[in-house]
């Protein structure tokens, strides 16, 4: 009986080693079907009560997958027992069905009846919460171009769909979003130096690697938003306040394609969804005072303008206190930085909103300007003679005299500069009608403080331009009102005489100082 026992002890070991080389040789076809996986979702996606919680948790490689791709001596066997258990663990939790964030093939939402829709909808929106390295173009390709194609669908399925979308859709819809935007973004340092001389034009955008899936989620999210099947009761609870605080810090992107559908969503959520209106301008309002006060740097404050412009637009009359107030403490103060050259369009159409909106607002929209005058920066300055001219357009006379002598006081020291182009900007300010007509009605108040620097341009300004254009200039004065064009004339001769005299009897009086001290000193050597 010994004897027969340890006959059987061979042949065990036989068949486990042959078990083992069995396991070893299918482990690599094990861990290529197993590619992909991202970890289990414990929960039902019909759940309603599923949050975001859980996006964030698919939203990186996790599970089995990535131990074994950081471990390459890890035995197969193992691992194959591992892929097995992770398998089966999909397929039955409790008896409770599980969906699937494999990148496995799914049917077309086409190709299936109604009823099955929004539940393969649902599956091919968690499909869509994986997120893939896109800084190696060579990894996971195949996963990458079903994630894409899943995409292109849904954005093909949103406005198609002609029911309400469900709240458990709503969610999911913003779960998807959520794991593929709201990611961390590194910003290239920038030097206050090179944004003084910002040109659009030739700046070098920086392009996110992953913009083919990531224009895609923005696209998704825009027909979602836009679409007549999203109830905005509903989804509020879904793009609530944490979820616009994230989507306003994304406005930093230095990808300026990634802005542009920040911009649209934004606009559109701001028509939609009412009840977030004050909140959205709050938060605008704070990123503005960061901007500032403190950082003066980011990629994002031309776009945020452009919503501001066109909610402004939309603002009724009377203008509410907290409006004015947005203007006086956030608008004017953005013609502080040094960069406002990158966004100085966009900030004067704000501008000149208001003042449009209420005539009243122009004498302390010029006072503002004048505040922040330039005075060594003359690019700089070319920007707020242009911005003066569009707010005078829209200023009406009893404001416009208001804010005369001190406007006109800065309008002299332009016509003074020996930089041509503020001096030709300057007296372009006559080529428009409205304005022209304005310095017409105050001329009396106006020529005093202009005289000198005109006469000063015609005599002794270096450029040909500059001379011709102060001609002019002279030659509208001297129409309107010619005696008091010569009373000017001959007080500004006066005065220039007086100076002339003064530096005279200056110049003397140092000579005389001169002579004293060469005695003085002449004596002293002699003795």
């Amino acid at each position: 009986m010994i004897k027969q026992i340890l006959n059987r002890i061979p042949s065990r070991k036989t068949h486990k080693s042959a078990k083992n080389r069995k396991s070893a040789t299918n482990a690599p076809t094990s861990s290529k079907s197993s590619s992909g996986v991202v970890g289990l979702n414990q929960s039902d996606s019909s759940n309603p009560t599923s949050g975001h919680v859980q996006s964030s948790k698919g939203n990186t490689d996790v599970g089995p997958n990535r131990s074994n791709s950081s471990n390459p001596k890890s035995d197969p066997a193992s691992n194959t027992g591992i892929n097995e258990l992770d398998n089966n663990l999909k397929t039955k939790v409790n008896d409770t069905k599980v969906v699937s964030t494999t990148n496995e093939a799914l049917p077309r939402l086409k190709d299936v009846p109604d009823p099955e829709k929004e539940n393969l909808f649902i599956r091919k929106l968690n499909m869509c919460c994986v997120v893939y390295d896109f800084t190696d173009p060579t990894k996971n390709l195949n996963e990458k171009e079903i994630k894409r194609q899943c995409l292109v669908e849904l954005v093909d399925y949103i406005p198609s769909t002609n029911e309400k979308f469900s709240e458990t859709v709503m969610q999911e819809i913003v779960k998807m979003v959520s794991a593929n935007i709201f990611r961390r973004l590194t910003p290239q340092p920038r030097d206050n130096k090179m944004l003084e001389t910002f040109d659009g034009e030739e700046e070098e955008h920086c392009m996110d690697p992953a913009w083919p899936h990531l224009g895609i989620v923005y696209e998704v999210l825009l027909r979602f938003v836009h679409s007549p099947a999203t109830d905005a009761k509903v989804a509020k609870k879904f793009i609530d306040h944490g979820f616009i605080l994230r989507w306003l810090d994304l406005f930093d992107s230095e990808d300026p394609r990634e802005r542009e559908y920040l911009k649209f969503i934004l606009h559109r959520t701001y028509g939609k969804f009412m009840v977030h209106r004050p909140f959205i301008r709050k938060a605008i309002n704070n990123i503005l005072f960061r901007f500032i006060f403190e950082t003066e740097k980011h990629n994002g404050i031309a776009e945020m303008l452009e919503i501001l412009g066109s909610i402004i637009n939309g603002f009724a009359l009377p203008l509410k206190e907290e409006h004015k107030l947005f203007l006086v403490r956030a608008l004017i103060p953005l013609h502080k930085p040094k960069c406002m050259p990158m966004y100085h369009p966009q900030l004067t159409y704000c501008i000149t909103q208001f003042v449009e909106k209420d005539c009243n607002l122009a004498d302390t929209v010029i006072r503002g300007l004048l505040k922040y005058w330039p005075i060594t920066n003359s690019s700089k300055e070319v920007m707020f003679l242009n911005e003066l001219e569009e707010v005078l357009e829209a200023t009406q006379a009893p404001e416009f005299q208001r804010c005369t002598v001190p406007l006109f006081r800065q309008i002299s020291h332009c016509l003074s500069s020996s930089h041509f182009q503020v001096a030709e900007r300057a007296l372009l300010l006559w080529n428009n009608d409205h304005i022209e007509s304005l310095i017409k009605q105050n001329h009396k108040l106006i020529l005093p403080i202009i005289f000198p620097a005109l006469e000063r341009n015609t005599i002794i300004h270096w450029n040909q331009a500059v001379k011709s254009l102060t001609s002019k200039v002279r030659k509208i004065f001297s129409d309107t009102d010619p005696e008091f064009f010569e009373d000017c004339l001959m007080k500004f001769q006066e005065d220039e005489f007086k100076k002339e005299e003064t530096k005279s009897k200056r110049e003397d009086v140092w000579k005389h100082l001169e002579e004293i001290a060469e005695e003085r000193s002449g004596s002293g050597a002699t003795s």
